[in-house]
Parts: C-alpha cells; structure tokens; sequence
C-alpha cells in the first residue's frame, strides 16, 4: 500500500524513520524532498545507459539488464548504509513518479522485514506541492522587508532578529548567494528547483498570523529567480529600513568580501562584469587597487557609484519605509538595531 504525499506543512513530522530518495545522484542533486538521503538503486551512468538500451534496441532487454543492476545496487545498499537498522526501523522509499525504482527496493526491504511504504507519485507530487504553493497560491504570509543599502550588514540581522523570536526567511542563505555581482560564495548555488525547496520548506513551518522578515532583494538572488508567489508578497510588503555612515559601510564589506579578495583572479572576473554599467576605464580602475591590495577605496567607490545608484532608483518605485533606523556596524549596534527592528515588527 503506498503513502499519500502529505501536506507540505506536514512532511518534517512523517511517521518514518528515514526517507530513501532511489533515484540517481544527478537526480537528487538537483532537488529531493526535504531531509531525504540518496540510496539510488541505479547510477548516473547505469541510468543512461539503460535508457539508451531501451530506446535504440528493446525494452524488454533494457528491463532485464536493469533488473540486474537494480539488485546489485540494493544489495550494496542492504549490506552498507542499512546494515545496522533493527527491526523497528521504518523507511519512506520513493522514485520519480513512485514507479519501478522504488517499488523494487520498498519490496526489498519489506521482504527483510521492515514496513518500508513506498510514496504514491514519488518526486513529482512533491514537486507539484511545492509548485502550487510558490508559483499558484496566493501565500497566506505577513511579509515585512527589511531595506538598506550594501553594507548594512541585513543578513547579519536577519539572523540577530530571528535570535530575538522573531520569524524570518534569509533568501541569501539559501540562495548561497549575497544578492550582487560580487555575491558569489563557497560551494555555488543551489538548482533552482532546490531552492524551492528551501524557501517551501521553511515557509511551510512559518506562523502565517505572525510577520515575517525578509530581506528586500530584487526578483534574481544571484542567478536563482525568487518564486513568484513570493516575489508578489514582497513587492506588497511594508518596509523597514536600516541604515548607516558610508565609512562604517566601507570597513563592514572589507570585512565580508575577504574571501573574494582571496581569490583575486576571481575578484577581478566579477569587476569585470561591471563594465556596462561603469565603463572600461573605471572596472580597469577597481582592478588596479584590487591588484595593489587597496580595497577600503575600491570598496567606496562601489558603493557610492554602483550599489547606492542602483538602490536609489529601485525606491523609486517602492516608497517611504515604515521605519527608518539609524545603526553602528559594531556587535552593541547591531544587537541594538535588532531589538529595534524586533519592536517594529510586533507593531506591525
């Protein structure tokens, strides 16, 4: 008997002990349901390769060389990563549609002796669930931006805020992104596929009745599209807006692209993109003082001629904040323009 998907809201309290994504690694790589492991009953290269025999000779040879295949792999399965479960264990399986990969491996573990239930649709009713609610619904949340130019240190109190109870969703985190043409971080972004998953998951576990603070973003958070649901959310939403002295700004973002200054080939690959919006002459400049190490006047002059411009004409069209509160990018100024930003959100 297989297990209907679950509402969204209800998948991190399943009566399982483990969810076992089977499809291949390429497959769960690019998005999974949340909290899933990957135990893919075929691999990248089996799984194109079968495909191949299926299409260009038979199917019913494609089946056999599969099947074959399929069972050295749950074998491996049974006697590595599953070989210390007990008999109480309980495994949610599932494949791309809830079909044959992860049939044959619930049927496995099941003839071991586990009540391993196998999901009705697999991945995609996952996907579907996901879809609905960030690209069809209407989300039910009360969003609040937080505004203020580069250098204002808003992720930081995003995170200070959701320290004071407060609730919050840090796009920049999971985007892996800090939202510019220097935002690159470690590791890369994530597909966009999995990033609905994050921003769904962790909407689905939110108290709709209570504000949420989101930083003010375009609609890209590096090169992953914010889902449009939200994205109409945000645009709707009241703002409150933090700012703070150019000079603190300067020492706070010399401090946060030190590893992009690390790797200075690669810095200088970001300028670069800079040049329609500023000029050869100007990026050659940036490169200049990023080769000398004199990144405190670069870092200004970004912020005054690119990141400042950019935001100014964004407001344009999104009006007076809320709140306007004045910060110290030190650890008492931020602690104090979170609690701030904490009272503002309750009055909301």
């Amino acid at each position: 008997m297989k297990f209907p998907m679950p509402t969204l809201a209800d998948l991190p309290h399943l009566p399982f002990d483990t969810i076992i994504d089977t499809r291949s690694p390429a497959e769960f790589e690019e998005d999974r349901i949340p909290g899933a492991i990957n135990l893919p009953v075929l691999s990248n290269e089996e799984r194109a390769r079968v495909g191949r025999i299926y299409v260009q000779e038979s199917p019913f040879r494609a089946r056999k060389i599969g099947g074959a295949l399929v069972a050295q792999n749950i074998a491996r399965h049974l006697q590595g990563p599953l070989a210390d479960k007990d008999g109480g264990w309980q495994p949610l399986v599932y494949c791309w549609r809830g079909g044959q990969r992860s049939g044959a491996f619930a049927l496995w573990l099941r003839e071991v002796g586990w009540r391993a239930r196998q999901l009705e649709g697999g991945y995609q009713s996952y996907r579907r669930a996901v879809v609905r609610q960030l690209y069809e619904e209407t989300l039910p949340h009360r969003v609040v931006l937080l505004d203020g130019n580069t250098g204002t240190a808003k992720t930081e109190l995003l995170a200070l805020v959701a320290e004071r109870g407060g609730q919050v969703l840090d796009l920049e985190g999971m985007a892996n992104h800090r939202g510019s043409v220097l935002g690159l971080r470690p590791g890369g972004q994530p597909s966009q596929k999995d990033f609905e998953s994050r921003v769904s998951a962790a909407l689905a576990a939110l108290d709709p009745a209570r504000p949420l603070l989101v930083e003010a973003e375009s609609s890209k958070v590096g090169e992953r599209l914010v889902p449009p649901a939200l994205w109409k959310a945000m645009r709707a939403a009241p703002r409150l807006r933090v700012t703070a002295r150019l000079e603190d700004r300067t020492r706070y973002l010399c401090r946060a692209y030190a590893d992009l200054f690390a790797d200075l080939p690669l810095f200088k690959r970001q300028l670069a993109l800079l040049v329609p919006q500023q000029g050869k002459s100007k990026v050659a400049e940036w490169q200049a003082l990023a080769e000398a190490g004199d990144f405190a006047p670069l870092v200004r002059d970004l912020i005054e001629r690119h990141y400042d411009t950019r935001y100014a004409r964004h407001r344009e069209d999104t009006g007076a904040a809320a709140a306007e509160i004045a910060l110290t990018l030190d650890a008492d100024g931020l602690a104090r323009a979170a609690d701030a930003l904490t009272a503002q959100l309750d009055r909301i």
